[in-house]
């Protein structure tokens, strides 16, 4: 029974340390936003749309499939994400919505919020966990150094 309870107390501390970074103080982002999230990992390829918008104190990301389907939902309240809604627990998109926080965040603020994070030129990275290329603001390929990577592109009218 101990070996259990010691097996269990060592994964909850694993867990807590591989959790995302998160920024010091909340960035000043232009919320709403609406973004198309390619995610590509080997062979496969999938599709989502990605709601940022300001809910009272916090940020609610909803993630959806392109059927409307929700994939993901997390609020940011206080620095601490918050589970929104029923869906069960969502690791993978947890650390998507911080790699975005972290590429969606202003120049000005980012070694206020994020002081081991370089930037140069049309790139930014948070070693060793995250690499961002843009092409533009809200345009980029997000690398992670131990998953996928993703491509974000801002949804609108013009969008195929």
């Amino acid at each position: 029974m101990i070996r259990f309870l010691l097996l269990g107390c060592v994964l909850l501390l694993s867990a807590c340390a591989s959790q995302a970074p998160l920024p010091e103080r909340t960035p000043n982002l232009a919320l709403p936003l609406q973004l198309h999230i390619e995610r590509q990992m080997a062979e496969q390829r999938q599709d989502w749309l990605l709601v940022i918008q300001r809910e009272g104190p916090g940020i609610r990301w909803s993630m959806m499939d392109p059927l409307g389907i929700p994939v993901a939902r997390q609020k940011l309240i206080d620095g601490q994400w918050q589970a929104d809604g029923l869906l069960p627990p969502n690791p993978e998109a947890r650390e998507l919505f911080a790699a975005l926080l972290f590429a969606l965040t202003p120049a000005g603020e980012l070694h206020n919020n994020y002081p081991a994070a370089r930037q140069d030129g049309g790139q930014r990275s948070l070693p060793p966990r995250w690499n961002i290329r843009y092409s533009q603001p809200l345009s980029f390929e997000l690398n992670l150094s131990q998953g996928p990577h993703y491509r974000v592109t801002p949804l609108g009218e013009h969008t195929p």
